[in-house]
């Protein structure tokens, strides 16, 4: 299912996968990403322009051809396979139940791939819910060296300080499920808040913010 969405993405060098256009004319929307409604009293829906202004960057930078709408998704849905990338914000508590659980562990392991967003305070529960889904796997820090930093954007010093929280350094962290990176988890500079355009972050900082958004998706559709 993955594979066939994945050959509908148009990244710069891929003109195979391009179909010829008359002038005037413009490719319908092939994919779209996804918000995780999560139980627990959390704030899911924070960050309401984020996955908008994401998706019309890559699709400006990276020839994605993303619907600028995203959908609403809850982790037990079956609706979940249907978006590559599904992205999980807050401040608060997030859980799983048992069925979304392995819900959420066939998405990441057929291919699905989980981009979560410390909103801040969101680091005690999402550790423990992310171990359901996976309990032999604990996350890791990403070396500056991972490919995520070296996509179509340089980040030699690893993930950009996008807020400062508690003044503690910007955090990459991923599961590695058989190898493969399943699930990226951004912690202490809120990737979300840089993404979103109601916060009066500097022009540089809300730029770098995209970029790494964008060397995500990018990330995802290359492994």
């Amino acid at each position: 299912m993955f594979r066939t969405l994945l050959l509908l993405v148009c990244f710069v060098g891929s003109a195979a996968f391009v179909p010829a256009l008359r002038p005037g004319d413009t490719l319908p929307p092939t994919l779209q990403l996804a918000l995780l409604k999560y139980s627990g009293g959390g704030d899911w829906y924070n960050d309401v322009n984020s996955l908008k202004n994401l998706a019309r960057f890559c699709n400006q930078n990276l020839r994605t051809n993303f619907e600028l709408e995203y959908a609403t998704v809850e982790p037990g849905s079956a609706d979940i396979f249907n978006y590559p990338i599904v992205y999980a914000t807050g401040h608060g508590n997030m859980l799983f139940n048992d069925l979304e659980a392995r819900n959420m562990r066939a998405y990441l392991e057929g291919g699905g791939f989980l981009i979560l967003n410390d909103d801040f305070g969101l680091d005690p529960f999402v550790r423990p819910t992310m171990k359901k889904v996976f309990p032999e796997l604990d996350f890791v820090e990403l070396p500056f060296s991972h490919p995520i930093y070296h996509q179509k954007y340089e980040f030699k010093n690893g993930i950009p300080k996008i807020h400062e929280h508690d003044g503690k350094p910007a955090q990459g962290f991923g599961l590695l499920w058989q190898g493969r990176l399943v699930c990226y988890y951004n912690f202490e500079t809120d990737l979300g808040d840089g993404w979103d355009d109601i916060h009066n972050d500097p022009i540089d900082m809300r730029t770098k913010a995209l970029q790494m958004g964008a060397n995500i998706v990018q990330y995802v559709f290359g492994q």
